[in-house]
């Protein structure tokens, strides 16, 4: 934010909100991506989700190394049962 801007009571409370539930948004994007991924026939449209997938998965805080044994292999079932844990533990 630039110099001399401030946010009001009512939009702290939103940027709040925002990163309290930001495991759970996190979370339901991964789905999303799993689902998506399932779908995918086009491996130029698949290379883009592991992408999408990758960072999400960073976020969380997934190890990397796990992370680009599922990428290299394309293991959609393996990503879909980590995203399950994930889900578990929020």
């Amino acid at each position: 934010m630039a110099k001399g801007q401030h946010l009001s009571a009512y939009q702290q409370k939103i940027v709040k909100r925002y990163y309290e539930h930001l495991d759970s948004a996190t979370t339901l994007k991964l789905q999303e991506l799993v689902s998506d991924l399932y779908l995918a026939s086009d491996a130029k449209a698949s290379a883009r989700l592991w992408k999408s997938a990758r960072a999400a998965l960073i976020k969380t805080g997934v190890e990397e190394a796990k992370i680009e044994k599922l990428a290299s292999a394309n293991d959609v079932k393996g990503l879909a049962s980590l995203v399950g844990e994930l889900s578990a533990l929020k």
